[in-house]
């Protein structure tokens, strides 16, 4: 169903829970308070629905039917729209998945839309109605609970791309060949993450002079920015550190390419080393070949095949000659 939870709260309580969206708004000019609606993956005539229901811009339901957003905060009058990128890590592919979630917000309502499974706002409803004093802030105490809750389930997303980036440092140097795809799609879903979460710094300031500008020295507005400010010191850690994962990634691929092309060197100088040594042995053999040869050539007038000492002399020559390239090529290093 596209409606997951649609209510009616009045002094931190559930008054009233209308049937369909047509009816939201003639129960909240009865009963007062503002109107929680929750949808997921809504329909097109549900979100004209709820759009003519309350007055919202045209462009922001165009944003919210296609999806696929940035994250962002805009103001149509009184009306805020966000779109926040929820992300949660898959240990058992160790990769990471991110959804998204569009908020409407204005004096008497909040409207979340989910497009993925996660995170489960139903939870933070049932957080809020068990927190009355918190609900009773209106239509931003739900927004705070709903970016709490996203900013919270990315804490298991960075520790599983802490975990995947230390193994790499592990693969990098045990010359695991699938090290590179490995680098490149972390690389990937690390520069995905950066730009769910860095908005987020920018948004909640705005959110928290909003609340200062609009309701100035209120104890429960104060509060709720303090709240607010708490989700910010959170999202400033995180950018740090997913800033940090990224120049670590960004450093192995030069450490990678730097140990490719060691091995690569090393793999040239052994063949080079063995092409010399061949060369060599060569050179050696082919100085008593070439005596051989020139005595095998069955010439019927050879002085030399004459000669008493012809033989031995033949003999020393060549083990002569290749002594000699021996000392040569030994004191060069080729052999």
């Amino acid at each position: 169903m596209a409606v997951i939870d649609n209510a009616i709260y009045v002094d931190g309580r559930r008054v009233a829970s209308p049937q369909t969206l047509a009816r939201t708004s003639e129960a909240l000019a009865e009963h007062g308070g503002f109107a929680w609606i929750g949808l997921y993956r809504p329909e097109p005539v549900q979100l004209n629905i709820i759009a003519a229901e309350f007055d919202l811009h045209p462009l922001a339901i165009e944003d919210a039917l296609l999806g696929h957003q940035r994250a962002k905060l805009e103001r149509y009058g009184d009306t805020r729209f966000l779109v926040l990128r929820p992300a949660r890590y898959v240990d058992s592919v160790e990769t990471v998945e991110f959804g998204e979630v569009e908020v409407f917000t204005g004096a008497d309502f909040v409207i979340a839309i989910r497009h993925a499974e996660a995170p489960n706002l139903a939870l933070v409803r049932h957080r809020l109605e068990s927190a009355p004093e918190l609900l009773t802030r209106g239509p931003l105490a739900v927004l705070y609970a709903i970016l709490d809750r996203i900013v919270d389930d990315y804490e298991p997303v960075v520790v599983g791309l802490e975990n995947d980036i230390d193994e790499i440092e592990v693969q990098l140097f045990t010359g695991d060949p699938t090290v590179t795809k490995r680098i490149y799609d972390l690389s990937g879903e690390v520069m995905e993450f950066l730009r769910a979460v860095r908005p987020l710094n920018a948004m909640i300031a705005s959110l928290r002079d909003d609340l200062e500008n609009s309701y100035g020295k209120d104890p429960d507005i104060l509060e709720l920015r303090r709240s607010f400010r708490d989700i910010q010191d959170h999202v400033i850690q995180m950018v740090e550190k997913i800033e940090e994962f990224r120049q670590t990634l960004q450093n192995a691929l030069t450490v990678h390419a730097t140990l490719v092309a060691q091995r690569q060197n090393e793999t040239s100088l052994a063949q080079s080393e063995q092409t010399k040594r061949i060369s060599s042995w060569a050179a050696i053999l082919f100085a008593p070949s070439l005596i051989t040869g020139i005595y095998g050539m069955n010439f019927v007038h050879m002085p030399e095949l004459a000669w008493p000492l012809g033989y031995p002399l033949a003999l020393l020559t060549m083990v002569a000659f290749a002594f000699g390239l021996y000392r040569v090529f030994k004191s060069r290093n080729w052999l």
